[in-house]
């Protein structure tokens, strides 16, 4: 692509890149010849590489997608969560500083945007289940994909048994890829606090997991 273009809402890419609102039309910087950085990627689109914004794009898609998903288990909110999300990278992009690493960047907006949601959603629930085409492609063996789907299933269930706050530092940690202390900055709260969620989350995902095989 040569600007920042994305395919029509409800038609993504093979490589699920999703849509998103058109920004304006950017010049390229010289082309990219090493693997560089997410900060480094971020501040060349400060800077007008609208290159580096679909590397960074394209390195970071699916597990932003897969991160609201789970959250809340809702494939509507998810995508307007997911195009928020970027959106705001995008308009922010011009007083972006690297304060921070850009996954705790990215996924403190990310972040924000799912409180909002929250808040504007009171009545916020679960839907029961997930639409198969929402969730990555999946390049196993035939043979293997009922039991990836039951597994997935019960991971699914596993997590919308957990309070919010262990939910998302969980999703923070296992889609995001973050540590403890990045967590702590994108949820707002103390270190200890986010290490005693992430370990009560783990606890209760393998009990509901191991229950879950037992009553197989």
């Amino acid at each position: 692509m040569s600007t920042i273009e994305f395919a029509a809402r409800g038609a993504p890419a093979p490589d699920r890149a999703r849509a998103l609102p058109a920004a304006e039309t950017m010049a390229y910087a010289p082309a990219m010849t090493v693997a560089l950085e997410d900060t480094a990627l971020m501040l060349r689109f400060r800077d007008g590489d609208a290159q580096a914004f679909e590397t960074l794009y394209r390195r970071h898609n699916d597990a932003l997608y897969r991160y609201f998903l789970r959250l809340g288990n809702d494939p509507a909110a998810a995508e307007d969560l997911y195009q928020e999300a970027w959106s705001k990278i995008i308009r922010a992009r011009s007083s972006y500083r690297p304060s921070a690493k850009f996954t705790t960047y990215l996924y403190r907006i990310a972040h924000n945007c799912f409180i909002d949601y929250l808040r504007r959603n009171k009545r916020h629930k679960h839907p029961a289940a997930i639409e198969p085409d929402t969730q990555p492609a999946d390049t196993r063996p035939l043979e293997n994909e009922a039991e990836a789907a039951l597994a997935r299933r019960r991971l699914e269930r596993a997590l919308e048994g957990l309070p919010e706050e262990q939910r998302d530092v969980f999703l923070l940690h296992e889609e995001a890829g973050l540590g403890i202390d990045d967590i702590a900055k994108v949820t707002g709260a103390n270190r200890e606090a986010t290490k005693s969620r992430l370990r009560y989350a783990v606890k209760k995902l393998r009990a509901a997991l191991d229950k879950a095989e037992e009553t197989a």
